[in-house]
């Protein structure tokens, strides 16, 4: 099989086998985050390959690595769940894949969307056409929109929805201090863990496509200093690799850091303007049985048409 041309629509599949490593490295399951943190040590990614962005603002490591999932998926070799966890099947645990095989199952789904796309079922197909010509971007879909729609709010309605969805995952006396000057603090909360200890946990929002900085966190870390016991970044951009190892960095309090995409998976997880759709996959293999010609039931004959 001649080797695919590495272009930047394709360059996910180097991805493909380092996405299955990183899973078995984690015992077989991880988040999204963890699944990305554990690829780039594993693979020895730069901080510029980490902190590289698409053109809409997202990580292009993140969303390079979950278009290698969406295709382990559909090979069998990663578990379709859709609760925050990727997870290995019992055939992917046992499979290791070069990048000349990772082109093969490329190659075979990009065909196989391609054929569904012309018969008009295929529920996949805005997928199927963006893949298969190659552009690696993130559809247009709605995530894309909910991170604009995010962007569009003035600040101040940033910091109201923030407060809104820590009240939602559980936090209370949540409060948007609205205050200038004070060391980047937008607001603070208590999260409760038990009825004998609870945490006062301060938050800042950033409402920006770019990334956030080592020196940001810092900033906000010093702001914090004797007033919480947690910090938390809001942001609809991201963060770089110096970024996230300063908010986990030994020694000094802890930042939990949400990014755009995160955010968004929030939202939909709390259901917070987005709305669930059902749909349906047609299932070719029931039908299957109902196109062989001259099946008997009983005493009847019954002839199929084309």
């Amino acid at each position: 099989m001649a080797k695919r041309k590495n272009t930047d629509g394709t360059k996910f599949l180097r991805y493909f086998g380092p996405l299955l490593s990183a899973l078995r490295t984690l015992g077989g399951s991880g988040s999204p985050d963890e699944v990305v943190e554990q690829i780039a040590t594993d693979m020895a990614l730069t901080d510029e390959e980490q902190n590289e962005l698409v053109p809409s603002g997202g990580s292009r490591l993140k969303t390079n690595v979950a278009w290698a999932r969406f295709y382990l998926v559909r090979e069998g070799l990663l578990d379709s769940s859709k609760r925050g966890v990727w997870s290995l099947t019992e055939k992917g645990r046992a499979t290791q894949l070069t990048v000349d095989q990772a082109d093969e199952i490329f190659s075979r789904w990009v065909k196989v969307f391609d054929e569904q796309r012309k018969n008009r079922e295929s529920v996949e197909e805005p997928i199927a056409e963006q893949v298969a010509e190659g552009s690696g971007a993130t559809s247009n879909d709605y995530r894309s929109e909910t991170l604009e729609l995010l962007l569009s709010l003035p600040p101040s309605g940033f910091e109201r929805l923030s407060q809104r969805i820590l009240r939602e995952a559980g936090f209370t006396q949540v409060a948007v201090t609205g205050q200038s000057g004070d060391g980047g603090i937008d607001g603070y909360g208590t999260l409760q863990i038990n009825p004998l200890v609870s945490f006062k946990v301060l938050f800042q929002c950033k409402r920006y496509a770019k990334s956030v900085s080592p020196s940001q966190v810092r900033d906000f870390r010093g702001a914090m200093a004797g007033r919480a016991d947690k910090g938390i970044i809001i942001t609809t951009g991201t963060f770089t690799a110096e970024a996230r190892r300063e908010a986990s960095r030994d020694g000094v309090p802890p930042i939990e850091l949400i990014d755009g995409e995160k955010l968004i998976s929030m939202l939909e997880s709390l259901e917070l303007g987005l709305r669930p759709i059902k749909t349906y996959e047609l299932d070719h293999t029931f039908f299957g049985e109902f196109r062989e010609a001259n099946l008997t039931i009983g005493s009847d004959r019954i002839y199929s048409h084309p």
